[in-house]
């Protein structure tokens, strides 16, 4: 197999990898997810309150081939920039998947017809479940 024949030829990881089903436990935005809180009142600002649904509807409006997921904002970024406590991203975003090599590894499946890709985004629990099978045993 050459390098161009191999989607895992960039990658640093092959797909024996990302084979099978894999879960991402905390990945996802829940209704837990941590927001700031103003010392001064106890309570969260606005821009920082937000519900599964509205993370859920945002992340379904990107405009992409690439079926997106709701991550968590850091505190940190939802105080610096009044954001919403959630951003998102592709289902394999390495903040969900845990590592950049693990990001390239199903990048380059989703990508790739010798595999099949699939994923359930489980908000209640905010696990991330990615399963990936060889196209012919699929």
């Amino acid at each position: 197999m050459t390098s161009d024949d191999d989607p895992f030829h960039d990658c640093e990881l092959d797909s024996e990898a990302i084979l099978g089903t894999h879960t991402f436990e905390d990945a996802l935005f829940t209704d837990d997810t941590e927001t700031p809180v103003n010392v001064l009142t106890g309570e969260t600002p606005a821009h920082s309150r937000a519900t599964v649904e509205e993370a859920k509807e945002f992340a379904a409006s990107i405009d992409t081939e690439t079926p997106q997921i709701a991550l968590p904002a850091s505190v940190e970024s939802q105080v610096e920039t009044q954001s919403k406590p959630y951003t998102a991203a592709a289902f394999f975003h390495f903040k969900a998947t845990g590592s950049l090599e693990r990001h390239r590894a199903y990048h380059a499946a989703y990508e790739a017809d010798a595999f099949a890709v699939d994923f359930e985004a489980d908000y209640a629990s905010g696990d991330l479940t990615i399963t990936v099978e060889r196209a012919d045993d699929s």
